[in-house]
């Protein structure tokens, strides 16, 4: 008997007729998310986004009024927006601001939402129910065991946008607080090279798109919304909800201030950006301090053990051996 024999004979034994198909499909799932997952833990280099970032907009300036003409994709979510929308105002702005947060700022972005956790939802209940008739189900099975294979997939297919979407706000958020002191001194030398505010952001966002695009991202709409023509105290308002982070929020409130009060915006731009860059430093400063608190479960776990049994193995070697 050759191995692929006794392979093939050992999964039908354990997972019935279909499993040498069910462990292919298995197989082919696992190389499958671990390659997404390579690519997605990689790491451009700066200067290949950059020249990246470059080429995408020289090709969208193109198609740009094209794609802000195109509503076919609109009039199709539409038809359903009954049923793909909160009948609630209140939840409507809550799911909106959180899929602005995590970078999401279409207008049928919560459409797409409620969509994807519908259709996630209910693939998982077909692929449940189908795992649970021809490889779980047996004579003995009952009907916890049912609504555990059918509903478990379900559950996790339907909450899975919640979670990426989640992640993505935490991520968002973390990149913009790690940026943003860079994206002050930026926007300070060009205020006091004699360039306007909103020249400055303009700049800024070019600059960062390589190393900070969600922070790009937002000066950018910032940049857009003020060429546009909207109230500037609005537009920076918006901002620091969009970003849902405390120093971009506080940096918004010095810059509404400084505009009523007709103060100087480079002093102001001057002292924050001092006080952003004393503030990186007290975080660095408090992941420094809480590393070894970290670092003292997980050196317990892996050094008592050990040394337990070297220590006490000769004890109950011996007492074994008098035993008998």
């Amino acid at each position: 008997m050759t191995i692929l024999e006794a392979l093939n004979l050992m999964l039908t034994d354990i997972l019935g007729p279909r499993g040498p198909l069910i462990a292919v499909l298995v197989l082919a799932l696992f190389f499958g998310l671990l390659i997404a997952a390579g690519m997605m833990a990689r790491q451009d280099d700066p200067i290949e986004k950059l020249k990246k970032t470059q080429s995408q907009k020289a090709a969208s300036r193109a198609t740009k009024e094209e794609r802000l003409r195109r509503k076919a994709a609109n009039a199709k979510l539409d038809k359903y927006k009954a049923f793909l929308e909160p009948q609630s105002e209140a939840e409507l702005s809550s799911v909106r601001l959180k899929l602005m947060q995590a970078g999401y700022p279409s207008r049928d972005a919560v459409r797409a939402y409620y969509l994807s956790q519908m259709l996630l939802g209910i693939g998982g209940l077909i692929l449940g129910v189908s795992y649970f008739i021809f490889v779980v189900q047996t004579e003995e099975s009952t009907a916890t065991d049912m609504l555990f294979w059918i509903l478990g997939p379900g559950g996790a297919g339907y909450f899975l946008p919640k979670y990426w979407v989640t992640r993505r706000v935490a991520e968002r958020k973390e990149e913009i607080t790690a940026g943003f002191p860079d994206s002050l001194d930026m926007m300070l030398v060009c205020v006091e090279a004699g360039q306007s505010l909103d020249q400055s952001i303009v700049r800024v966002a070019s600059e960062l798109r390589a190393s900070y695009p969600a922070l790009a991202q937002e000066f950018e709409i910032v940049a857009h919304e003020m060429k546009a023509g909207k109230d500037k105290s609005q537009v920076l308002s918006d901002m620091g909800e969009r970003c849902g982070v405390q120093d971009v929020s506080s940096f918004v409130t010095v810059l509404i201030q400084s505009a009523t009060f007709g103060t100087s915006i480079a002093e102001a731009l001057r002292v924050y950006a001092g006080e952003m860059r004393d503030k990186r430093v007290m975080r660095a400063e408090e992941a420094a301090n809480k590393l070894p608190t970290k670092m003292t479960l997980a050196t317990m776990m892996l050094t008592v053990p050990p040394l337990l049994i070297i220590l006490v193995s000769p004890s109950v070697i011996g007492i074994t051996a008098l035993g008998q």
